[in-house]
């Protein structure tokens, strides 16, 4: 299958490459710069997602998507605003704008299938502006639980999700969100095994992670299953236990004992996010954890 890949010279583009190539797939990388790894004599298109008349070029003659691209956090929080080189609307242009024009571009080509890289920050628990804590209705969390998000680039994932929905229902595409939790490629969890601590609060991002070639395991996966599963759906997509030392039982018992009326079944070092939903979906399964290292 022809496959293009939007971002590919991001922190994903490589893992998802290499595994489109294992399973035999030719991987068309589309990014505004060339990746860095050489991918010899394999199709890169110079563009950019927030270009109508690139994305027409890049999708021409492939079977599927797979969208990568994305600004990883919002250029407009006024905690990052001073720190950022970007304009205060680069996260909204590139997230919403670009996912627009790429889909618009995907019918225009009629691509079957669209498979792409959303956030758990859909849930609206990270870049949280206001005071207000994150209001955790039942641990583990999946993904029937309400969003409460207050920043663009949560925003930006969240109606992400439903801009792709809208393109299901309209015009058929199949189309597919993983919402990933923290993206861990193997040397990050090596420095995790080796630097981690004991916590000494509660964390709002909750220690989730997932290897990177967990990610593009998963993403390839749902594109070649997508005659089978459901033409559109979203799916929480991390490692089965945290990046905390702790037991996540007690981590709630000691930060926030208020959790403990709504909090089901917690074993061992078990997420507080499920991905119970994609594993039953297309049997994935996550890699060894960062405990082995220790």
């Amino acid at each position: 299958m022809k496959v293009l890949v939007t971002g590919a010279s991001g922190r994903l583009g490589d893992f998802v490459f290499h595994e489109l190539l294992r399973r035999g797939h030719e991987p068309v990388l589309f990014s505004r710069s060339r990746p860095t790894t050489d991918y010899g004599d394999l199709e890169w298109i110079q563009g950019d997602l927030g270009n109508y008349d690139d994305c027409l070029k890049a999708v021409r003659d492939v079977e599927a998507v797979q969208h990568l691209g994305a600004r990883p956090n919002p250029t407009d929080h006024p905690a990052l605003r001073q720190q950022s080189s970007q304009t205060f609307d680069a996260t909204f242009k590139t997230n919403m704008l670009g996912t627009y024009y790429l889909m618009q571009a995907v019918v225009e080509a009629k691509v079957g299938t669209v498979v792409m890289a959303g956030s758990n920050c859909a849930l609206g628990h990270g870049f949280r502006i206001s005071d207000s804590p994150f209001p955790i209705r039942y641990l583990p969390i999946d993904e029937s639980h309400p969003t409460f998000v207050e920043d663009t680039y949560s925003y930006s994932k969240l109606a992400g999700e439903e801009l792709l929905a809208s393109y299901t229902r309209a015009f058929g595409v199949r189309t597919y969100v993983t919402r990933i939790c923290g993206i861990f490629p193997p040397e990050r969890r090596a420095e995790l095994a080796r630097t981690v601590k004991p916590v000494n609060s509660w964390q709002d991002y909750l220690w989730c992670y997932v290897a990177s070639e967990d990610v593009a395991t998963a993403h390839c996966q749902l594109m070649e299953a997508s005659q089978d599963l459901p033409p559109h759906d979203v799916y929480f997509l991390n490692a089965d236990d945290t990046t905390a030392l702790e037991v996540s039982r007690d981590l709630v018992e000691t930060f926030r004992p208020d959790l403990l009326p709504v909090t089901g079944r917690l074993d061992n070092h078990q997420s507080f996010i499920s991905a119970a939903k994609l594993k039953a979906a297309v049997g994935w399964y996550t890699s060894p954890s960062w405990r082995e290292l220790l």
